[in-house]
């Protein structure tokens, strides 16, 4: 069996599952957010009734993150009824954005953007912020109502996203009914070279495949190159797996694995137990794709979608009207290094947004020195508007008012978020080029779409 069947078989009680396969899965953690928990409260409550407990109170994480620095009223209000919810079921993993359990949260738009607005318990974007507090464990199912859960497959486990009423039916028993996926295989070897981010691999790999290629499969990448790939390079790849219609993506278990997780669940106070699978010798695959990652290069999916691939240096007369650094794929500590690695010593020529996907990122990037700066100095230094109110912000628009978000017609951004359907980050005449936050630096530099390694080979990131 291939991981995600080892993975499945497992949870389902069984020796053995095959690809379309229907079995019952028992979670071992569910983790909804502001946009889609309160309706997943609404149905778990209209299903088994106003008075009923969720299934398994310590397997339930709840992250609002998405609509929070907006003065919208009833984004707002969202949050208050994540806390109540949380109140009412006792509920320990609630990472709230105020302190006061009995308060309201409501954004004060006359403080601005940039300055913090949220309290102590508050964790930012949640694929990011799920591993960061220690619940991504090697061997389990993780669900979550977001489509982009599928980013803790970097850990060894198999994590997807759910609806709302699927979430109500787990929050009330701990399981939900799934067809087994057929795996696609991506064979890594090779490394990354200089200027070559892990964004461009996944851009690659989609690209090869199409943005539906992957439909209800499991995307397995393995292979000896995976050992040079940082838990924040299989991150950046395994979210983005539902960008190609992939059920999951899956990673194997490694010490890097191990490290990152170990570290994890011994500061956060969570679960330390963990099985990790190995896949089988005789695994079946539907698909395999060898990927040679000394071969990549800076890459950017244009508009409409995130199969549309271009080589960067093939796009230099695309004007850009902004560019935009963050989300759970592009907003982690070492993706705005790679992002101040280009910017150093230089200026932004266009509008440049940076959202951290956490506060313990926007700690990292305002303690860390180099040289005589930080890197959030080098970064506000070069021109890039960063906020410490770390969140989704405008990948996926959201109200008006949302840091970052595209408002006008026919404006072109580079990002290094996600996704990249029109309206995605705002107004849905304007249109979004995907590429690593290098590739992002460059371009913002230049005002059109540039290769990064432009600026490394002429020694200007050093």
């Amino acid at each position: 069996m291939t991981l995600t069947e080892k993975l499945l078989a497992r949870a389902a009680g069984k020796a053995r599952v095959e690809p379309g396969e229907n079995v019952w899965v028992k979670a071992d953690v569910l983790m909804t957010h502001d946009v889609c928990g309160p309706g997943t409260i609404g149905v778990f409550k209209r299903e088994f009734g106003k008075t009923a407990k969720v299934w398994d109170r310590n397997r339930v994480v709840i992250i609002p993150d998405h609509y929070i620095f907006t003065a919208d009223s009833k984004s707002n209000r969202n949050v208050d009824i994540l806390r109540e919810f949380v109140k009412e079921q006792n509920l320990p993993y609630f990472y709230d954005v105020i302190d006061d359990p009995k308060g309201a949260w409501q954004f004060d738009a006359s403080k601005g953007m940039l300055k913090r607005q949220y309290g102590s318990q508050y964790a930012g974007v949640c694929h990011t912020a799920l591993p960061a507090k220690g619940h991504t464990r090697p061997g389990e199912v993780l669900f979550g109502t977001d489509s982009h859960t599928c980013m803790a497959g970097a850990f060894n486990e198999f994590a997807t996203g759910i609806g709302n009423t699927d979430a109500g039916f787990v929050l009330g028993t701990g399981k939900l009914l799934l067809k087994v996926p057929e795996t696609m295989r991506f064979r890594l070897e090779g490394k990354l070279q200089p200027g070559v981010m892990a964004k461009d691999l996944i851009l690659h790999c989609i690209g090869e495949i199409g943005f539906d290629g992957a439909t209800y499969r499991a995307m397995q990448f393995d292979g000896p190159g995976v050992a040079s790939l940082s838990m924040d390079d299989r991150m950046t790849v395994a979210n983005m797996a539902i960008e190609a219609g992939g059920k999951n993506a899956i990673f194997p278990f490694d010490a890097r694995t191990a490290e990152y997780v170990d570290a994890r669940v011994r500061l956060n106070g969570t679960n330390s137990r963990y099985e990790p699978v190995e896949a089988d010798r005789d695994q079946k695959f539907v698909c395999e794709l060898v990927v040679n990652l000394d071969q990549l290069e800076p890459t950017v999916a244009c508009h409409p979608d995130p199969g549309q691939r271009k080589k960067a240096k093939e796009m230099t007369e695309m004007k850009l009207d902004r560019a935009y650094v963050g989300s759970c794929t592009g907003g982690k500590t070492s993706d705005f290094v790679e992002f101040a690695r280009v910017l150093r010593g230089r200026k932004v020529t266009i509008d440049t947004f940076g959202v951290p996907a956490t506060p313990d990122i926007v700690h990292d990037l305002q303690s860390t020195r180099w040289g005589g700066e930080t890197i959030w100095e080098i970064l506000v230094g070069a021109g890039v508007q960063m906020t410490e109110n770390a969140g989704c912000a405008a990948c996926l628009g959201g109200p008006v008012d949302t840091f970052g978000r595209m408002n006008k017609p026919g404006l072109k951004c580079i990002s290094a978020t996600n996704r990249n359907f029109p309206g995605r980050m705002g107004d849905k005449e304007s249109q979004v080029f995907l590429a690593s936050p290098a590739t992002v630096a460059a371009s913002a530099i230049t005002g059109h779409v540039t290769d990064p390694r432009e600026y490394l080979e002429t020694g200007l990131c050093t």
